[in-house]
């Protein structure tokens, strides 16, 4: 592998100093490829418009055709957040206005591009604000690969579009967990459940590995519901969360196995698939015949390093 810098009548990020990553790799067989640090993608999908597209210029890689807002990633930057940041310098999407779904990483071994599939939380149009673009579209689904596409969003599409029909989430019964761990939780139920909650949120925040959800794709970053119940209710509020980590802290009015089945019922309902999280048998019971898949406290706990 070598580094080889942009050629200086290569107009890549014209104003202000060049990044590091700006550079491509060339593997050992010749094919280059752009971002010292590997590079990242965003596809933001709409429900209603479908996905944001970027007619690419013609003096870009494979310029002509269409793809992603993305490219070289920062020394030490996340896949995650280097792919938001590309999209936001590339089409101008606004802070807030996406939450990653899930993520898929191409990797050829002296190089590697993740492609971060984002739900659209606050429509936007999005606005040309650097020279690497020549559109942006929102083009339907059942529309993308009728354009001439970059080949390798080509090659990444047909898998992605079926992932695109895929929604996880994760409901975790917080006193049931807390009270597997010897760990003082019965003397301060609240601080056990923000200890909790602080664990969930930077595990969520990191993605969860595919292969713990049993689905395709490298890392999904799902929706997780925290129910508190008891005194464990007196948690704070959590502070707001980033792109990566949505932990909703659901406050049992009464009965927390009832609100569990009532949080499950609801996200089913909204056509999302459930992974609960409780090692009561009662409680599994009930879950299971509202349609979700049940994991135990101690699988949790090993996802979170205990």
């Amino acid at each position: 592998m070598s580094i080889v810098p942009p050629a200086a009548d290569e107009p890549r990020r014209p104003h202000g100093p060049r990044d590091p990553g700006d550079a491509w790799v060339v593997a050992p067989s010749g094919e280059k490829y752009w971002g010292r640090f590997g590079a990242a993608g965003v596809v933001a999908f709409d429900p209603r418009r479908g996905v944001l597209l970027q007619h690419r210029v013609g003096w870009s890689h494979f310029g002509g055709t269409w793809g992603i807002p993305g490219g070289a990633l920062h020394e030490d930057e996340s896949a995650l957040d280097g792919a938001l940041r590309e999209a936001q310098e590339e089409a101008g999407i606004p802070d807030g206005a996406l939450h990653a779904r899930f993520a898929r990483v191409l990797d050829v071994g002296v190089w590697s591009y993740t492609t971060v599939v984002a739900d659209v939380l606050a429509p936007f149009e999005p606005v040309i604000s650097d020279p690497e673009s020549l559109a942006l579209e929102w083009v339907p689904v059942a529309e993308v690969d009728q354009r001439p596409l970059h080949p390798g969003f080509a090659s990444a599409w047909p898998v992605l579009r079926e992932l695109l029909l895929t929604h996880p989430a994760i409901v975790v019964d917080a006193a049931n967990v807390v009270g597997s761990v010897p760990d003082g939780w019965w003397k301060d139920r609240a601080g056990a459940a923000s200890r909790l909650h602080a664990r969930l949120s930077a595990w969520a925040g990191g993605g969860v590995p595919a292969a713990v959800l049993g689905l395709e794709a490298d890392r999904w970053y799902p929706p997780v519901s925290m129910v508190v119940e008891g005194a464990a209710r007196e948690i704070p509020d959590a502070a707001p969360q980033t792109h990566g980590a949505r932990v909703a802290i659901v406050r049992a009015a009464a009965d927390g196995d009832d609100a569990i089945v009532a949080e499950t019922e609801r996200l089913i309902g909204d056509g999302l698939a459930v992974v609960a999280v409780t090692s009561d048998r009662e409680l599994v019971t009930r879950l299971e015949r509202a349609g979700a898949a049940v994991e135990s406290a101690g699988w949790l706990l090993r996802q979170l390093g205990a």
